[in-house]
């Protein structure tokens, strides 16, 4: 078994499947990923995107959001759509033997979608209440004030999820809009894996994305992290503090030493129990019920990013250890010792990664989009075990963009 691509003709544009077969069970996985229409869409109209994909839950105008649930769940098939950072994404997943019952449902949906006043207003209700919900979450308020203050003046300082002024705001106009501009064949990658033939894939690109408009495929763009570091507090009733900091990293996708990072900030905070920073803020001087770190490089933007939960009392030691610690990771690297755990880790865990079909059709498409080979996994890997110590400290010492944080703190 693996993924291949293959490069289709639909209508005079071409557009790339990701395929693999895979007839272990008898099970059908199609992704219709659109380029440059996730939240990164929304500059001119926070939350637009999600609420796309929410009116496409509502079902065909023909059927309705009811009678469109009905026909699916009759055959147990799974339809849904939804807004990532950079791509809008269909998905549809079903037993083999009712494939074609859910192509063509998908098929209509993306024909004839709800674009009404009365499955615009059920989606905005909805969605009014998450956007309620959310300002108690105060993991939630920390961690988009921290983006607020990362990405500030651009399209990723604003909420994916928009809010209550720009969600009431919008109409059917808009939702129709970016679907015309978004959901168009020039911007398409299909992903389609599972108990069916090469031909039956294609075959199933074909019938999906002839109707669409051709479209345009735009560039992406890319944001850098605000270089100005900064704090804001944000008082809320709360019992603890919840510390969300970030700062730049300078690597953009395709970067050779990107399989370095990965090594150094597992060793620094995404590992857990045994990071540097969980084993120096929670478990030597128990400032934090949890503490994590973790590095984001995508076509659109690349930061470091971590968080922790403390006792109100605790708060500003518990900022103080988070410097220290990068501080010294960045002057002093690792050890031996972390290197070769995070090998061990990384290597080890890797059949963990290709269990399913989803995760394998999803590192390929992963790969593909970021413009890596198709066994760029593999290398990775290969370049983690032979990676040696000083070359990784190396690494590290040079990026010590990561020591300017900002900080966005809710407390009491």
């Amino acid at each position: 078994m693996g993924s291949e691509i293959i490069e289709l003709d639909v209508n005079d544009t071409k557009v790339p499947l990701i395929y693999e077969n895979d007839k272990r069970l008898p099970i059908v996985s199609i992704q219709l990923v659109f380029q440059n229409g996730g939240s990164i869409a929304n500059a001119g109209h926070a939350g637009l995107s999600r609420a796309v994909a929410k009116v496409y839950a509502e079902g065909t105008k023909t059927l309705g959001s009811k009678e469109f649930a009905q026909r699916l769940d009759a055959k147990a098939i799974h339809i849904s759509a939804h807004s990532g950072g950079e791509t809008f994404v269909f998905e549809l997943s079903c037993l083999k033997e009712h494939m074609q019952e859910g192509v063509d449902a998908l098929s209509d949906l993306l024909n004839d979608p709800n674009l009404s006043e009365d499955a615009l207003e059920q989606v905005k209700t909805v969605t009014q209440g998450e956007i309620q919900r959310k300002s108690t979450d105060f993991d939630y308020v920390a961690g988009r004030t921290l983006k607020e203050l990362l990405f500030k003046n651009t399209v990723l300082a604003l909420a994916p999820i928009g809010t209550s002024e720009s969600v009431n705001a919008l109409k059917v106009d808009d939702i129709k809009t970016f679907i015309d501009e978004h959901i168009v064949r020039k911007r398409a990658i299909c992903v389609i894996g599972g108990d069916l033939s090469q031909d039956e894939a294609t075959a199933t690109v074909q019938k999906l994305l002839a109707p669409l408009q051709k479209g345009s495929k735009t560039t992406l763009p890319y944001f850098e992290v605000n270089p100005k570091t900064t704090e804001e507090i944000v008082r809320k009733k709360t019992e603890q503090a919840y510390v969300y900091f970030g700062s730049p990293f300078n690597m953009k996708t395709g970067d050779a030493d990107y399989y370095k990072s990965r090594v150094a900030i597992f060793i620094l905070g995404s590992s857990g129990f045994g990071s540097r920073l969980m084993e120096e803020i929670r478990v030597k001087k128990g400032l934090a019920y949890s503490a994590y770190g973790r590095v984001q490089v995508n076509r659109t933007n690349a930061y470091f990013s971590g968080y922790l939960q403390t006792k109100l009392e605790s708060q500003d030691e518990a900022q103080k250890s988070v410097n220290e610690v990068i501080k010294t990771f960045v002057d002093k690297g690792v050890t031996q010792d972390e290197l070769d755990q995070a090998k061990r880790f990384l290597l080890g865990s890797e059949p963990l990664r290709v269990e399913t079909l989803s995760q394998r059709l999803g590192r390929t498409f992963q790969d593909y989009y970021k413009g890596a080979p198709l066994d760029n996994s593999q290398r990775e890997l290969d370049l983690i075990e032979a990676l040696e110590l000083k070359d990784l400290n190396t690494f590290i010492s040079q990026h010590k963009e990561i020591l300017n944080l900002s900080y966005a703190i809710v407390t009491q």
